[in-house]
């Protein structure tokens, strides 16, 4: 169906984090402060992301175990100081 099923499989982990950040940003628009319909699907995005990159690590076909553990440690750290900040922005003022 894809002409390049891997790639996408490798791409999916930075999609998700940048769907995070859109959904960020809309979801404050559109629901407010400290809404939960805008933040549980921010909680479950980044254990998606995690998971993505386990199974890529698990799988090893495009790159090496070794190269996909790297892009995971890199990336699953970036991700959570983005999905930390998605979270401070849904929020808003809504801890205080």
């Amino acid at each position: 169906m894809f002409p390049y099923p891997e790639h996408y499989r490798v791409a999916a982990p930075p999609i998700i984090t940048a769907s995070m950040v859109v959904w960020s940003l809309l979801s404050r628009l559109v629901f407010g402060d400290a809404s939960s319909f805008s933040l549980y699907p921010l909680l479950t995005l980044f254990p998606l992301v995690l998971f993505i990159h386990f199974m890529l690590i698990w799988e090893g076909k495009s790159i090496g175990r070794l190269d996909h553990a790297f892009y995971a440690l890199i990336h699953g750290a970036l991700a959570f100081v983005v999905w930390t900040f998605c979270i401070m922005h849904v929020n808003g003022r809504g801890f205080s």
